[in-house]
């Protein structure tokens, strides 16, 4: 058996290309056929370094195998093994274009706080939360679908054996979809968990 080096490349290990769509049957019959021959179960009678690589080789396809199979993980992957995954190392900034609707939910939300400290009455802004909610998650579905399209580009981009500047703003485009996407989440999360506080 082989050492492996420090970090897998899970579509390598998968005998994958880095391409953004992946064949999901395709993907659990080779993660099968790795498991079972990667198993440590198989290395009972070899050395304890054997044992121990078997082990770690196991769990690093187990990790591969979850990872590829999440469509998002496996975008936010690419772009971490391309050394292209940039999330934002100073504090997440509303999206342009729902700074509006964001600034009106946090006055919701705090609104909201202030009565149910105050013990007053919370059915009509329980209503403008749970119509926020649904917004915001309208607008995480549009992200979802507009990563989608840019993943559909960046697997076209591979194909074509497109040059590294093309790729490199389709990675800047990927980073930013993933990006608001986060933003976006949170903001559902939070709303998600006052509402049920309520």
């Amino acid at each position: 058996m082989q050492a492996t080096t420090q970090k897998t490349d899970y579509f390598a290990l998968f005998e994958l290309p880095r391409k953004l769509w992946i064949e999901m049957g395709a993907l659990e019959q080779r993660f099968l056929q790795l498991s079972w021959k990667l198993h440590p179960d198989n290395f009972v009678n070899a050395s304890e370094e054997e044992r121990e690589l078997s082990l770690k080789r196991s769990s690093e396809l187990n990790d591969g195998y979850r990872t590829l199979r999440d469509p998002v993980a496996r975008v936010e992957y690419l772009l971490a093994i391309e050394g292209e995954r940039k999330e934002g190392g100073k504090k997440q900034q509303a999206p342009p274009e729902l700074r509006e609707e964001v600034f009106e939910l946090n006055e919701s939300l705090d609104e909201l706080r202030e009565k149910k400290a105050a013990g007053g009455e919370l059915v009509s802004l329980k209503g403008r939360l749970q119509a926020a909610e649904k917004n915001f998650g309208e607008r995480l579905s549009e992200v979802d679908s507009q990563l989608q399209g840019i993943a559909r580009e960046w697997d076209a981009a591979v194909e074509a054996n497109t040059d590294a500047a093309a790729r490199k703003t389709l990675m800047a485009r990927m980073n930013d979809s993933l990006n608001r996407r986060s933003y976006i989440r949170n903001l559902v999360a939070n709303v998600a968990k006052e509402l049920g506080e309520i």
